[in-house]
């Protein structure tokens, strides 16, 4: 069984307070994020929040779940790039992430578009990420460069 942890710590009130999150790896470092950095600055500047951060995860692991399938399909990928964008909206529950864009972009020599899509498909739905999101549309468009 994998286990990874991440750690918030916040200060103060909701809509003024603080915090930071720091991840195992290191890989976040007491970053810094807030309310302002959530709903208010959309340039990052002040902050992650927490769709950003599903975005990073999901993007990585459904990308790095399209590297194995097309090395499944006896390929290999010069480049894949995806970008993963969280909607969210306010609804009369609260703030709802209502779904998730994956947009991929690939190089990868002797694969056609059909495969390609059809691989992407496969890492989108195989994806751990994607899994643990079922309950949010996932739309995904997939372009072979």
């Amino acid at each position: 069984m994998l286990k990874r942890t991440s750690t918030a710590i916040w200060h103060g009130p909701g809509p003024k307070g603080t915090g930071t999150i720091s991840s195992l790896s290191g890989a976040l470092k007491d970053q810094p994020y807030s309310a302002n950095a959530r709903f208010v600055s959309e340039d990052g500047k002040a902050g992650t929040n927490p769709e950003e951060l599903i975005a990073a995860a999901h993007s990585s692991c459904f990308t790095l779940a399209l590297a194995f399938q097309i090395t499944n399909a006896g390929a290999e990928a010069t480049e894949l790039k995806t970008v993963a964008t969280v909607s969210m909206e306010k609804l009369d529950a609260g703030w709802t992430i209502i779904g998730i864009a994956l947009d991929v972009q690939g190089s990868v020599p002797g694969i056609d578009a059909a495969k390609f899509d059809e691989l992407a498909n496969n890492a989108k739905k195989g994806c751990p990420i994607s899994r643990l999101l079922v309950s949010v549309p996932i739309t995904m468009t997939a372009k072979l460069l």
